[in-house]
């Protein structure tokens, strides 16, 4: 069978690292990284210059098609073989998709980047935190609602609009962590999230149709969506396919827990978004929990691992394996994220990831 785009990568970057020495690899690894979630920050913040000529949902729109561009001719499903089983968790995915990333960069838009990115990082934080109970988790649980707090320091200013966008966001990367399971479970390799994708970004052409015809075409928009698309798509896809080759999916998950961090400074590099002082506490305080639980979570037992940047799934070489396993609190859809649970045995519906 011929190869596809992402195993002739992996073939690529794991004959590579065995040459190099473990550290490195982890140099390395760390350093592709640090690339992905700079572009892929970087992307979001280039794409929201185009949120006053096609507003969020044009800019969502056109990151969805470069998602697909790519996704598609990696994984390509097969539509025609899905049964009723497989359909309806694709299809849950595919409005996750659409509702996540619609979500968050409105939520972009009202708030800025740095709060909205680390609002949503409460999602995979919520389920590794939940899923435990542990005293120290509950510890973290309290520590992480007390930073969401100091974040937002609600008040009669305060755009709750915007901070339950950023929510609404944090609630489906955790519906897509516990999606995934399922449909990892039934349909393999990439092949469901390329589907959702599929799906999700053909309810997007209407829309874009709608703000052409409604807004017209601002060539200086649609670049600078399609930028935001290469950056916080195409490019995270390919560096997290090498990066967890060079290191493990556990240190993959800590390192990605210094994206709100990232998304803040492309805040202030890119829109001029300074953050105030109770802000940069409540996003250090939200990312130490992050990066406390990814290390506390220990190494994932091995098998196929999937993660999501921006809306584009990511797997590590090997087998397929029906249970899509994730390692700790990471960066979604504007980021790569997700979470080593307990899931069903292989092969099997399950319920949860």
């Amino acid at each position: 069978m011929e190869s596809t785009v992402a195993e002739r990568t992996l073939r690529l970057a794991s004959a590579a690292a065995p040459g190099r020495g473990r550290r490195s690899g982890l140099t390395a690894g760390m350093l592709t990284m640090l690339a992905s979630g700079t572009s892929n920050q970087a992307g979001a913040a280039i794409g929201a210059g185009a949120f006053p000529a096609i507003g969020p949902a044009g800019v969502v729109a056109v990151r969805q098609l470069i998602a697909v561009a790519v996704l598609l001719p990696t994984a390509r499903p097969s539509f025609r073989t899905f049964t009723r089983e497989q359909w309806w968790p694709v299809t849950a995915l595919a409005a996750v998709f659409a509702v996540m990333n619609l979500s968050l960069y409105t939520a972009i838009d009202r708030i800025g980047i740095g709060l909205a990115v680390t609002l949503e990082f409460l999602g995979p934080l919520a389920i590794a935190l939940g899923t435990s109970l542990t005293a120290r988790d509950r510890v973290l649980a309290v520590a992480a609602a007390a930073g969401v707090y100091v974040l937002v320091l609600p008040g009669a200013s305060s755009d709750w609009l915007g901070i339950g966008l950023g929510l609404v966001a944090a609630a489906c990367w955790a519906a897509y962590i516990l999606l995934n399971r399922i449909a990892g479970a039934r349909i393999p390799g990439l092949g469901a999230p390329a589907a959702a994708t599929t799906l999700s970004a053909l309810a997007y052409l209407p829309v874009a149709v709608v703000i052409l015809a409604t807004r017209g075409v601002d060539p200086t928009a649609l670049a600078l969506a399609a930028t935001a698309g290469l950056l916080s798509s195409v490019v995270p896809y390919a560096a997290d396919l090498i990066a967890l080759r060079l290191i493990h999916p556990h240190r993959f998950g800590l390192f990605m827990s210094v994206n709100p961090v990232l998304a803040t400074l492309a805040g202030v590099i890119v829109l001029g978004e300074i953050p105030r002082v109770h802000q940069a506490v409540g996003i250090a305080v939200i990312v130490a929990v992050n990066a406390i639980a990814a290390a506390a979570q220990g190494p994932a037992r091995p098998g196929a691992v999937a993660t999501v940047n921006a809306g584009l799934p990511v797997a590590t070489a090997g087998p397929a394996s029906p249970a899509v396993d994730v390692p700790g609190p990471a960066l979604p859809a504007v980021g790569a994220a997700a979470i080593s649970l307990p899931g069903p045995p292989r092969g099997g519906p399950g319920a949860g990831t």
